[in-house]
This record gives structure tokens, sequence and C-alpha cells, in this order.
């Protein structure tokens, strides 16, 4: 291999094109064989781009380029080269160099522009095609990008030569030459995606901050193109039917884009970000009604005969933007049908096979632009589309849209006759999924499809959005039609989303019965829409008559739901999977109506409530290896408080269940508190058999909650089944807020609310890593992208010297889980020139592997004698080589540098989370089941102090979380939180997901630590956190555990100080210590009362000190309390003596002590809150 370079390099060196040309070929070959070629990069940048050769040459070496890294010196070499290319003679050298522009790296690019844009403009004018072509195409990919759009905004000229720049590029989409008019609209088709989306500005690795003023200097852009393109749309359609028909495919986006912008009017709210201030006689577009409606309807009829084209990309990029024009006001769903239509076609097209994912995303996102009949029609055979998905973000996001289409057309149809206009078919639930394989699905108890229960949770989820009030939409767009429709279908109504949510539990039905190998969310969901609908119609107490007021509609729906629960009894004896005949049991058993059921067929196995009970037998006498591997814990206490409530609610039911109990009470399978419970229960029902007006001893209403879940205990966290049911939880979840809730992007926030500053992401705070007497100052933020895994460090470098710094070197080390993207150890940014006083700007962008403390380490080398004084070669270098001879000379012309080491920036471990939104339930119903767990004590001293610090304010915020508000800023979304007003306590739970998937939840339990004297005007300050974390991975917990004290300052920017447990028991001793002296102090002083008020007083007295100490008991306090133990036991002992009879130590129960204390505490605090306003109390 050796020889082979060599031999490269050597025809490298030749002035023999031919030869150059063959051993670049051979250079890019090894290069992709996955071979290192630096060595080779290093002489084709010497001996090709720095001095005279040929076009093709120049763009083998510029390929060469691209596909390996270059030092500094090496980039400087090949800015020089570019330099002199663009006066070279030949138009296609210069082609070649103009090409290379987008592969500079961001810091260089900004200074390489800024020096050459006179022979930038002038390539614009060039008579050779090629060159326009390389110009337009080059400029087009990078002006877009953010990097760009900063150095414009800190440099006006530039920003004049760009705007004007892109003018030329717009006008070269008429240009003579067909390739020149293809990448002009390329360009300007990126300009407009750019605007959007950034993803040329990700892919370079530009992670900036937008301003004001680079959204205005964009959006100005972005508004000028828009105008250009709508003043011209007849001469650019006209231009782009010339075109070769593979090249048309690149003049449909930016027409139809400008089009559109001009249409809906958002052109205009573009126009008020970039503050132009030119008004409508400078130029400003305005066009009325009538000339908006005839351009999209021209721009429709010059799409419309492409629909029908031999080419599938074609004909998907002219679908795909017929049904973004479909959307605009005064759009016709013929454009929508006929796109979809065409779309449809590629499906079994061979050779776009591969995009089956595009094209039933594009079909179900728009579906809803389509009449109700062709919706109905397409509905059943996108359902087959859907299932035969590989990708699952793609088929649960189209099955997130089939879902609510059908609850649209379900609804939109009702509504429709209910205002009198006739009824269409098979535009209910059933119909829609009574395909038969769907229906094959859906019955088969086996499957091994996991289609089935994506489909089943999919619509439950969605009618559970739909039972949420509809988001508001103030602009126009895709979504406010969706909007519009499920809002006429419901008629605003509160409850009109339960009639498809009914046809829905009837469809899914059968999913009780299915043996699903473990795995539960899907059929979880199932019965908790259930529960929640016989919780809204009161099946408990029958069907309503109307009498009582229930309209036909109420009634009919009543009756197909208690008929639903009939059928399902029935199904309890086919339930496959037992822990889900438990909760079925107890769904049933709580909303059913017992007063209902005919007492003739009391005796008969079919009797609904002869089956409940059956099944009750069953899961309490199930031993089965299958109950004791799943939950079979829960499954009994789900099943006993469904007894309980049921026995408690019927007499007959009362009497079988005792039966039931007492059998199982005596048996060997109940344990202790099993036992226990059932006596407890016993005793219930037989006191609501003898005081029916006093039932709700054993029964309470039904509230329409769901308590159970899918999530397992922590010990099977890692079963198969249990992971596969968090995934599918997670995508589901994922699909239907993405498309019931979607979060606004940026720029649609930035245009519905006029450039409000606030929405502007505020620059993060800079650090300073340099010493206070080095020559160099820097100062570092760093700027995340969890989506792309990569997190970007920006230096700043400021020359503190009364001279100008020839060359500063700048290298960036990492330790962690960073790396940088080509792979190699160390950054380097090279920095000439550097003015006293004036700042530098440098980047570096890394990836991060995995959730661990990571930092990156920054030297500056500053070389005080480079480029100075002239310099002794020695050796006679004529006969060596000259690649060798180069590097000697340039090693000693540097010099010897001056290292300058810089503080570490380390990257907090909270960088590395995203906010995980998750409700209260599905959170606390999570947390038992992660397996890995830490946790630790924190103190800070909050703000305020005395009664108002501890019983906290009426309004606003709690001052004593005061040592937590950095919390609100950090990557954690709150879950919930419980303020306790009468003491300074609280409980926050948060919940966040690493960038690798893990998730991670955070509870803090807060106490403030008990005054003193309270009564004696004593204040405290210094509250208390016990946090506990857990993970659903112990590396995450181990990361944290390592360095308590870093995470706490990560997460309150070291507002909270660890406390280790040693000290926390240490304190709590001490407390506990000071108060029973202070107990025995007022003892001493109080008046001798009668024995038994006083042990009452005094047992009351240490409870209530012990719950406010509210810490881990230790030593000392142990052996206090055996002794005070022993005194009572004694006296106690003499009691029973002289009574005979039983006694407790206190008349109390722990209850009323509760409830007085606390009653005694809202009171003080009211009066305290009183007496701040000066209200008299009475």
């Amino acid at each position: 291999m050796d020889i082979l370079f060599a031999q490269i390099q050597a025809d490298l060196r030749s002035n023999d094109a031919l030869r150059q040309s063959g051993a670049l070929l051979q250079a890019l070959q090894q290069s992709a064989a996955g071979r290192d070629i630096s060595v080779i990069a290093k002489a084709a940048v010497e001996e090709i781009v720095s001095a005279p050769a040929s076009a093709v040459c120049k763009k083998l070496a510029f390929d060469l380029i691209r596909s390996s890294r270059l030092t500094s010196d090496l980039w400087d070499t090949v800015c020089a080269g570019i330099k002199n290319d663009f006066d070279f003679p030949d138009p296609d050298v210069t082609a070649a160099a103009v090409s290379i522009l987008a592969a500079i790296p961001s810091y260089r690019l900004a200074k390489l522009i800024t020096d050459c844009n006179k022979e930038i403009t002038s390539c614009f004018d060039s008579p050779s095609d090629n060159l326009r072509f390389a110009i337009t195409e080059t400029l087009g990919c990078i002006l877009a990008r953010d990097d760009l759009v900063t150095l414009c905004e800190n440099n006006v000229n530039l920003l004049d030569r760009v705007s004007n720049w892109w003018k030329r590029i717009g006008i070269n989409m008429l240009d003579r030459s067909d390739l020149v008019s293809k990448v002009a609209f390329e360009s300007v088709g990126k300009l407009f995606k750019e605007f959007e989306s950034k993803k040329m500005s990700r892919l370079a690795g530009d992670k900036l901050v937008d301003s004001e003023n680079s959204v205005a200097i964009r959006s100005n852009w972005v508004s000028s193109m828009v105008d250009l393109v709508w003043n011209k749309r007849n001469s650019l359609m006209s231009r782009s039917l010339i075109l070769p028909v593979e090249s048309f495919r690149t003049t449909v986006f930016p027409v139809v884009y400008a089009v559109k912008a001009v249409a809906s009017g958002s052109v205009e709210a573009i126009r008020q970000l970039s503050k132009s201030t030119r008004g409508s006689n400078d130029g400003a577009l305005v066009s009325g009604n009538a000339e908006k409606s005839v351009g999209v309807s021209d721009v429709v009829t010059h799409l419309v005969p492409f629909l029908e084209s031999l080419d599938p990309a074609l004909i998907f990029e002219v679908g795909i933007n017929m049904l973004y024009l479909a959307d605009v006001p005064g759009g016709k769903p013929e454009w929508a049908s006929a796109s979809i239509i065409a779309i449809l076609t590629l499906w079994d097209r061979q050779e776009f096979s591969s995009a089956r994912e595009s094209i039933v995303r594009a079909v179900v996102t728009n579906i809803h632009l389509l009449d109700l009949s062709m919706q109905v029609s397409l509905f059943k055979r996108l359902l087959l589309m859907v299932r035969n998905l590989r990708a699952e973000s793609d088929r649960m996001h189209a099955l997130a849209c089939i879902c609510r289409t059908a609850l649209l057309v379900d609804l939109f149809a009702k509504e429709s006759v209910r205002r009198g206009q006739k009824p269409l078919a098979g535009t209910d639930i059933a119909s829609l999924f009574e395909d038969a394989r769907v229906k094959e699905d859906l019955h088969s108890v086996a499957s091994k499809s996991l289609f089935r229960e994506e489909l089943v949770a999919s619509l439950v989820e969605s009618c559970f959005q739909l039972s949420l009030p509809l988001p508001e939409q103030n602009n126009s767009g895709m979504e406010s039609r969706v909007i519009g429709a499920l809002a006429y279908g419901t008629g605003y109504g509160a409850l009109n989303w339960t009639e498809p949510a009914l046809e829905v539990v009837e469809v899914c039905r059968p999913c009780v019965k299915w043996d699903c190998e473990g795995r539960t969310y899907a059929i979880d969901c199932y019965l908790k829409l259930l529960v929640r609908l016989c919780h809204i119609y009161d099946t408990r107490g029958g069907v309503k008559r109307v009498k009582d007021g229930a309209s036909q509609d109420q009634i009919l729906n009543e009756t197909r739901l208690q008929n639903l629960q009939r059928e399902l009894v029935r199904d309890l004896r086919e339930v496959n999977t037992p822990r889900i005949c438990a909760r079925l049991i107890w769904g049933l058993a709580e909303h059913i109506d017992l007063e209902g059921l005919d007492p003739l067929l009391a005796d008969d196995p079919d009797d609904p409530l002869n089956i409940i009970i059956l099944n009750i037998h069953k899961v309490l006498f199930n031993i089965d290896s299958s109950a004791t591997t799943t939950n079979r814990l829960q499954d009994v206490q789900a099943v006993l408080l469904s007894a309980q409530r049921l026995g408690s609610r019927n007499p007959r039911a009362g009497q079988l269940l005792m039966k039931e109990l007492e059998e199982f009470r005596n048996n060997s399978f109940a344990d202790s508190v099993n036992k226990h419970q059932c006596r407890l229960i016993l005793q219930r029902i037989k006191y609501a058999k003898e005081h029916p007006e006093s039932r709700w001893a054993g029964v309470s209403e039904a509230r329409g909650d769901y308590p159970f879940s899918h999530h397992k205990l922590t010990v099977q966290f890692y079963e198969v089944s249990a992971a596969q049911d968090r995934k599918l939880e997670g995508l589901v979840h994922k699909a239907i807020l993405e498309l019931w809730r979607p979060d606004p992007s940026e720029l649609t926030l930035l245009l519905s609310k006029n450039i409000d500053s606030t929405l502007l992401k505020i620059p993060p705070r800079a650090y300073t890593l340099s010493g206070s007497s080095d020559p160099c100052y820097v100062e570092a933020y760093h700027l995340t992208d969890p989506c792309d895994g990569r997190v970007t460090l920006h230096l700043k470098v400021l020359n503190l010297t009364e001279l100008e710094l020839s060359r500063v070197d700048v290298r960036v080390g990492l330790t962690g889980a960073l790396y940088f993207m080509d792979g190699s150890p160390q950054a380097v940014r090279q920095l000439r020139n550097l003015v006293s006083q004036d700042p530098v700007l440098c980047s570096v962008t890394v990836g991060v592997s995995h959730f661990e403390r990571c930092a990156l380490w920054v030297q500056i080398l500053h070389y005080p004698f480079y480029g100075t004084g002239a310099i002794d070669y020695e050796g006679d270098y004529a006969e060596e080589d000259p690649q060798i001879m180069r590097q000697k000379r340039s090693s000693r012309a540097l010099g010897e540098p001056v290292i300058l080491r810089c503080q570490a920036y380390k990257i907090p471990l909270t960088e590395l989370l995203m906010p995980h939104k998750i409700s209260p339930v599905e959170y606390f119903r999570l947390w038992p089941s992660l397996p890995a767990i830490v946790e630790y004590t924190g103190t800070y001293t909050y703000e305020g102090s005395g009664f108002k610090a501890t019983a906290a304010q009426q309004y606003g915020s709690s001052p004593f979380l005061s040592g937590l508000k950095s919390l609100t800023s950090k990557p954690f979304h709150k879950v919930c939180s419980h303020i306790i007003r009468t003491v300074a306590g609280f409980q926050l739970c948060f919940a966040a997901k690493t960038w690798h998937g893990g998730f991670l939840g955070m509870m803090i339990f807060g106490a403030s630590e008990v005054s003193r004297n309270v009564d004696l005007g004593d204040e405290t300050t210094t509250m208390i956190c016990k946090f506990v974390v857990r993970a659903s991975d112990a590396s995450i917990t181990k990361e944290i555990e390592s360095d308590l004290q870093g995470w706490l300052d990560d997460l309150t920017d070291g507002g909270v100080e660890y406390m280790p447990e040693d000290e926390v028991k240490t304190a709590a001793a001490e407390r506990l210590r000071t108060s029973m002296e202070r107990i025995a102090l007022l003892k001493a002083a109080k008046p001798p009362l009668r024995s038994d008020e006083s042990e009452d007083e005094e047992e009351e007295e240490t409870e209530q000190d012990e719950e406010n100490a509210g810490e881990m008991e230790t030593e000392e306090k142990s052996k206090k309390k055996k002794k005070k133990e022993k005194k009572m036991s004694r006296e106690g002992d003499e009691e029973d003596d002289k009574n005979k009879g039983p006694s407790t130590l206190s008349k109390l129960t722990a209850e009323e002590v509760e409830h007085r204390a606390l009653q005694s505490a809202v009171i003080q605090e009211w009066h305290m809150l009183c007496k701040e306003r000066d209200t008299k109390v009475y």
C-alpha cells in the first residue's frame, strides 16, 4: 500500500494532466474503500489546488478534499488556491473552484466570500453556461445557511451583496441554459425550505441562536423571492414547460410555495417579520382575491397534465404540491382527489416500492381535503396499505391519521343527518372497519402481528383526544380544516364524542379475549375507555327514561352500552390473559346494573352475576404459573375490592360473595394479609346487609378511573412483553400527540405573534475559560441539538495585548461520551492576524454517544515569533525530497508556541435530557416499575422567614421553593406538584428522557426545618429536600450517583447543597433531643393534672413533634422511645389492676389526632392571613 501511495504522490507531482487525473481517480478509489488518504490529500492540495492545473484535475482534487480531513494549514492553502482560480482564464477551472465553496468550513467561509465578492458577482455575467451553473448551484447551497445569515447580520455591506446575489439567482430561473434554469429553481426551493426547516444548516453543523435581526434578514430574502416568483409566474411556468421532462420536477415547489404564500396571506406576515420599510407603492405585493384565485387556478391547470406522466417521482412531486395548493382558501376537493388518486397509482409501481411510506403518509395526511364519499371509499384500502408498512414511526403516524379520519367521518355524517341532509352509507365506525382481514385480526385469539394492538390503542387514544377541548386555530391551513370538521361534528357539545367512542368499544370488543404473550397495553386502553363511558352514562343506575329527561339518543346509547356489558360478561369465560381477567371483572362489577338483573334467573349459570362470581372464584383460587409470573398479588387485591363493592351494592351478590370469601379465607392459598382483608370485607358486607341505608361503608360512587396499568413490577422491567408494551405506548402517544396537539414551530409562533421578542431564544450564558493574566481572553457557551445528538461549543477569543497576534491555534480535546464527527482525537482551529481587542469567533461541533458526564478541554497555542525575522536553514535540501523540505521550513517558521491551558468546559448532565410529557396517572403507574433508584438529601435557605414562609402565600409561588427556581429552565417536564399549605412542605414530580431513549423520573420531597420556638417568634429558613431519582437503566443512576453535588449544581445552578446521610441522622437526633428537653421543661412548668390526661397530652405532643421532625429514627430516639413505652406499660398495668377493664394509652385515635392537628394549623394560618390583610376576625 505504501508503494501505491508513493506512486500516486509521484504522479501528482508530475506536470502531466493525464497522469495527475489517473492518480486522483486511484486516490478516490482508495478513499471509497475506507483507507486513510490524508497523505495523498495533502499532496493534491499542494500540487493541484494551489498550482495551475486542468479543470478535470481540479474537480477530482476537490472531490478528494471532500472525502478526507484537512489540517488548518491545508485549508489556508485551499482558500488561497480558490482565490487564484477566480482569475484563471479558463471558466471551467473557475467553475471547479466555485463548486468547492460549499465544502469550506463555516469558520473560514465568511472571510473567503468577503474577499472574493467582486469575483463571485462577475461569475453571474459570464458567457460560460458551466460557470453560471456552478455559481448558481453553490450559492444556492450556502447562502440560506445560518452561518451566512449571522455573518450578514454583522456586516451590512455583505448583506447588500448577498441580497443582490439572491436576485441574480431568481433571475437565472429564466436563463437561456436549461441546466442553469433548473439549478436556479432548485436554489430558490432550498431558500423556501430552509426558511421553515433549516435542514441544510443542521447538516452543515451550524447551531446558532436566531436573533431578531437574523429572522428579519431571512424573511426579507424569502418575501422578495416570493414577490419575484408571483410577478413572473406566467413566464416561469412557460420556461418550465420547455425544460426536459426530467428537469420539470425541480420547478414545481418554488412556484407552488410562492403562489400559496400569496393566496393564503402568509407573505404579509413574512414581510412584517422582515421589518421591510417599503410601502405598497415601492413594489410591495398587492393582489385582490380574484387575482389570487386566478393565480392558484393557473398553477393547478399547469400541473394537472403531469399527473399522468410516466415518471413516478414527477407524479409524486406534482401530487404533493397540488395537495398543498388544495388547502388554500377557495381550494377545490377535485384538486385533492386527482392528486390522491395519482399518488395511489404508485403503490404497485415496482420502481417506487421503496417509497410506500411516503405514499401513505401523503394520502392519510391530506385525506380530510376530500369529500365524505371519497373518504369512505378510500378508507378500507388505506387501512390495508397501513398494515403493510414496515417502518414503525410511519405506520403509527398513518394509523393515527386513519383513526382521526374515522372519527371525523362518523361525526360529520351524523351531524349532517341531524341537520336534515341525506344519510351516507358506510360512514359509521363499524362499517369503516368491517374489512375481512381486519375483522379476522380482531377476532383471532392468538396472532403474531402487532398491528391489531396498534389499531385498538390508536383508536382508543384518538377517542380520548376527541374528549378534550379542540385546539384553537387562528390561521388558515391544513389543521384548521380538520378542527373545523370535528367542531361541526361534535357541535361543540361536551359529550358528543361519546357516540363514536361507543362504536369503537363495540368494534374492539374481541380484544379482551386476545392472547398477546403477556402484553396488555392495548387491552388496558380498551378497558380504560369502557370504564369512562360506563361512568359517563351511569350504567350502574340502569337505562334512563324519557320522563327522567333522557333524549332518544341517550336512551339508545345507554341500551347499547348495557348490552355490551352483558356480552363482555359472557366473554369472561374466554379471557386468555390472567391479568386481564381480574381487570375486566373490576370494570364490569364496578358499573353493571345489578338492580336490572332478572331475579327469576338467579340460579341460571348464564346470569351475569353468577358468571362474575364464578370468575372471581377462578382468580382467587388460581395458583397457575402463568398467574404467578405475572401479578397475582394485584389480581387478588382487585378482585377482593370488586367483591366488597359488589356485595355491598346488592343483597344477592353479598350472599354469594360471603361464601366465596369464607372459602378463600380458610384456604391455604390466602396469606395472612388476604385473610385479614377478607375478614374486613365480610364485616362490611354484613353491615351493609343489615343497614341498607348505610351501604356507603362498603361501596362508593364510581369515578370513571381505571386504576390498572400495563407497567409491571420492577423485577419484570426487562421482560420482553413489558418492553414491547412500553415501546408501543411511546409510539402511540407520540403519533397521537404529534397529530392532535402538534407543537407549533418557531416560525409559526413568529408569524402569529408578529416577532414577539420573548419567542426568540435567549443566548446561553458564556463562561470564561482563560486566566486573568493570559494574553488571550477566551469565553465559551454551548448549544445542544437533541434530535441529532450533537453539542456545539462556541468560542470567543480576544487579543488582550497591544500587539497584533499573527497566529493563534485553538485546540479542543474531549472526555466522556463526546466524539468528533470525523473520528479525529482533537479539533484545531487556526486563527490569523488577531487585532488587539477585536473578538474572533469559532465553533466546534461534537456528537454524544451515551448519557455520561463529559467535558471539552481547550488549549490556546500562541506563536509570538511566527513570521518574524529570517531563519537560517541548515542542510542541503537540493538532494532531499521537496515535501520534507517544505515541512522543515514550516516547522521552523512557526517558532516555539506558548501554551495557555484553559479551564475545562463541562457539559451539565441535565443538557443530555429532554422533557418527556406524561400525565400524572401514567407517571405514578410507571414509577414503581423503574428498576434503578438513587436517593439523596439536599438543603437550601429559602427567601422569606417567619410564618409567611412557613405557611406559604395564598397567591403566587411559594417562597420556600426559591432554591428550586432554576428547575423551570431545565429540560424536565413538570408532571405535578403538591404544596402543603399548613407546613412548609411540598412534593414535585418531574419526567425526562435521555437523548438515547432512557426514562428518568425525579421526585422532590421538601420539609422545612422545624423552628425551635415558633410561638416565641423564632424564624426558620432552612429547607430539607429529599431527592428520589428512578430510571429505566442502572447506568443513568450510576452516573448521577457518582457526583451528587455536581448533579445538584446542574439541577439548581448551585442553589442546593448536598447533605450526606450521616449528617442528616445527626441533625435529626439533635433536633429530637432539643424537642424532648423543651417538652420536659414545659411539662414541669404546668400545674399537675390527672394521670390519664397527662399521659394523653404527653403522647399527643410527642407524636406531633415526631411528625414535624419528619426525619429518620436514630439510636438516641429509639432508646428514649423504649423508656417511654416501658413507663406507659407500667402505668397501664397499674390502671388495669384498679379498673379491671380494658384501657388504652390515648382516648383519641391516630386519625382524630391528625385531624385535630391539621384543623388547628389551618385555623392558625387563616388567622395570620387575616391579620396580614387587616381583617377583623369574629
